[in-house]
């Protein structure tokens, strides 16, 4: 009890103090200027009577007042329900001294009571809109609020309750640091608009977003709906993002920390943040079974190759979340390896059972040692060469480190028993245009090849997705480094399209595919729709306040070498059949001639190993037979159009 009490009267600060001393001031001098002017009309109070009556006035208004929730309402977001509360504090407060009055001295003086009530409503309600501007103007200039950006809310539901109760709370307690002003709410609830929630009105609904932003000179947009179906969610911000004002968002409800401890931990302001890439993917980040995949990976040794790439690091990171006995990370580029080594140790210091080796998977006697020692259960390879143009430019490194890389540790796993070999593969290895897609397909046959032996325990399994929103080298990271050093967006075509994932997204297909698989499969993944590259381009440059093609050009600079107009996730020959997980599914593999695959494949990598670049080319073409040139491709889809 003790502490509750301490509690409130802690919150009654200063601000509260000083309105009700003008309060009570106001209460009392309107009730002098009442007796004095009624003395005229011989309709005045003696000078005891006046006395208690002040008093009991001052007592009764106060207790009114309060009850009203006067002194509960921060300065700016003061409106016009407000002075309403005032009013009806004020009124119920003189009636009350009213009765008391009369109870104490048995008659009242209806002329004083109605011209005090009056004064008195007139002087409090003019103290606030008089105050209102000057505390704004005067102490707000003063303190870092200043740089406060009017902002539009998105929502009227739970999340903007809270972000509003947050905002009120700090300035109460004079320790904002937000940068939001909220002005106006947006509701598509049209039985919502005209309301106010914590002071703040709703104006109209997401219909309204273009002239609010414009009447009310709104500065940033919060979307503050985390429960928000993925369909209605990217329409709004579409709307959102061709006002040219920057869009913050409130995580989707699954990813939100709710402050149910009342101590202020966890709040929903601190979680509200700018639009990330998977914004543009236009739904939500796709959950998978975190149960089974902590059952197949918990006790396990597990190596992964390529470990500090952009999808090998965050491999590591969600392996490492589920108990492993060993993570074993292998990478050539000792940077990247260091990287998540460091990242690795801080989070989970000693508890963590991990080593990190700089070894290529081109180097079989290596790659062996490394079998020999650690004895890995479960092996993801996910080291490879994957930017197209420049595998153009050397198609043998392609070839060396994709495709006999992947055929020394692939043959290694199964030579030591490694109970699951799980390779990370590529929409581009369908129906490939470019060296880089070549070799991935040719990865996807070496896989295959060695689960059709069914020799040894050794389970195979290829993950294959599309393009990775954010992962090095990718075309977000360049976007985002264009815009912020004030160049043009260069997009290769206008009607290049292509599938996305987020990082997360795509290790977790890729674990989740592991522990779903029996040996020879491809999984592919429900990625819903593709994207125009172009009108990627276009929402990142208003999420970032600004408009296309005024503020940042958008220049088309033409096919790259090997660049295709639009991926394909599956070839001609595969069909799709769907798993316990209704958004992977498994592609039917190509069956391959084991004696006639294993001549080629020696052809290719005696070629590549010699150098000799046109031999391996054309071997890689003979290997792959879907591997047709980029302009044979691009005219047929553009003749579709």
């Amino acid at each position: 009890m003790k502490n509750a009490l301490q509690k409130r009267f802690e919150k009654f600060r200063t601000r509260k103090v000083v309105l009700a001393l003008a309060d009570v001031f106001i209460i009392a001098v309107s009730a002098l200027i009442a007796n004095f002017a009624l003395a005229a009309f011989k309709h005045s109070m003696s000078v005891r009577d006046l006395g208690v009556c002040i008093v009991i006035s001052v007592l009764t208004c106060f207790a009114c007042l309060s009850l009203s929730g006067a002194y509960n309402k921060l300065w700016r977001y003061f409106n016009k329900k407000d002075y309403l509360s005032c009013f009806q504090g004020i009124v119920e407060g003189i009636v009350v001294e009213l009765l008391i009055f009369l109870i104490v001295s048995g008659e009242c003086n209806l002329w004083f009571t109605a011209v005090h009530a009056v004064l008195s409503v007139l002087g409090i309600c003019l103290f606030r809109f008089l105050f209102k501007d000057a505390f704004i103007t005067l102490v707000e200039s003063g303190r870092k609020e200043a740089a406060l950006k009017r902002t539009m809310i998105i929502g009227a539901g739970r999340a903007c309750k809270l972000v509003l109760s947050e905002i009120r709370k700090a300035d109460e307690e004079n320790r904002n640091t937000y940068s939001f002003l909220p002005v106006c709410i947006i509701d598509d609830a049209s039985e919502m608009t005209g309301k106010d929630v914590e002071g703040i009105p709703v104006l109209g609904t997401t219909a309204d977003i273009h002239k609010y932003v414009e009447e009310e000179n709104i500065e940033q947009i919060i979307f503050a709906i985390p429960s928000c179906l993925e369909d209605e969610r990217k329409r709004i911000l579409d709307v959102c993002s061709k006002e040219g004002v920057p869009i913050k968002v409130i995580p989707f409800i699954s990813d939100l920390i709710f402050d149910d401890d009342n101590e202020g931990n966890n709040k929903i302001i601190d979680q509200i943040r700018d639009i990330k890439v998977e914004d543009l993917l236009g739904r939500e980040p796709i959950r998978f079974d975190n149960a089974e995949v902590k059952s197949f990976i918990s006790g396990k040794v597990c190596m992964v190759t390529g470990g500090g790439g952009s999808i090998g690091s965050e491999l590591v990171r969600q392996i490492s979340k589920y108990e492993p006995k060993q993570v074993i990370i292998v990478d050539i580029y000792e940077n990247n390896a260091y990287d998540i080594q460091q990242e690795l140790n801080m989070e989970y210091g000693g508890e963590l059972n991990l080593v990190t080796l700089i070894a290529s998977v081109r180097d079989y006697y290596r790659m062996n040692q490394i079998f020999e020692k650690y004895k890995p259960q479960i092996v993801f390879h996910a080291a490879a060469h994957k930017h197209v143009p420049l595998m153009e430019v050397s198609p043998m490194e392609a070839i060396k480190n994709n495709v006999i890389g992947t055929f020394n540790v692939a043959t290694l796993a199964q030579f030591h028993n490694v109970e699951k070999f799980v390779m990370i593969s590529t929409d581009k290895a369908v129906n490939p245009t470019n060296v880089m897609g070549a070799s991935k397909r040719c990865c996807e046959m070496i896989v295959q090849y060695l689960a059709q032996q069914k020799e040894g325990k050794t389970e195979f399994v290829t993950t294959r997705f599309g393009n990775v929103l954010g992962s090095n080298g990718s075309v977000i990271p360049l976007f985002k480094r264009q815009i912020e050093q004030g160049k043009p967006l260069t997009v290769t075509h206008p009607d290049i399209i292509r599938y996305f994932m987020t990082i997360p997204e795509a290790v977790s297909l890729v674990i989740e595919a592991a522990t779903l698989a029996h040996g020879g499969e491809i999984f592919v993944l429900d990625m819903g729709q593709p994207v125009r590259i172009v009108a990627l381009a276009e929402n990142l440059i208003r999420m970032y306040g600004k408009r296309p093609y005024k503020d940042v050009e958008i220049k088309f600079t033409g096919l790259r070498p090997g660049e295709k107009i639009k991926e394909e996730l599956l070839m001609n020959e595969e069909g799709l059949q769907k798993t316990t997980n209704k958004l992977i599914f498994i592609g039917k593999q190509i069956e391959i001639d084991e004696d006639d695959f294993a001549e080629r494949l020696r052809i290719l990598r005696d070629a590549a190993q010699e150098n000799k670049e046109d031999v391996a080319v054309a071997a890689l073409h003979d290997m792959v037979p879907t591997f047709i040139t980029p302009e044979e491709f691009n005219s047929k889809e553009l003749n579709k159009k």
